[in-house]
């Protein structure tokens, strides 16, 4: 959905986390530490300039690496172990909601894929 309808504001719209369809999403291969993960995600809203983002994003079990950007999240499936360097490590699970700061370095272990809400700030 975009705010090319409504450029001044978004229409208010309400989606089922669980069920919307996911779109294949390039992972790359050299965050992969173990395992086969795929990365599955749909853009639920995007502002006109960019710079805030909000979807759905799934990930099924492995380790991967990633450099975070400003996000809220909350789970809604699924369990992970995510490490960030020089910080803590995080337990989530359903109903988890998590901060991650802008350059975080993390490492993601999915124990069970997981499905998360996200709203994303550049």
């Amino acid at each position: 959905m975009s705010t090319s309808d409504h450029p001044a504001a978004p229409a208010s719209f309400s989606v089922s986390v669980a069920d919307v369809e996911l779109e294949a999403d390039d992972l790359d291969p050299e965050q992969i530490v173990s395992g086969e993960p795929v990365v599955t995600g749909k853009v639920l809203w995007e502002s006109a300039d960019g710079k805030q983002v909000r979807g759905i994003w799934q990930i099924t079990p492995g380790v991967v690496t990633d450099v975070e950007a400003n996000e809220l999240f909350v789970v809604v499936s699924g369990r992970a172990t995510v490490e960030v360097d020089g910080g803590g490590t995080l337990e989530v699970g359903p109903g988890s909601a998590c901060v991650l700061r802008e350059g975080d370095r993390t490492t993601w272990t999915v124990h069970e894929t997981l499905r998360k809400a996200y709203h994303i700030s550049y």
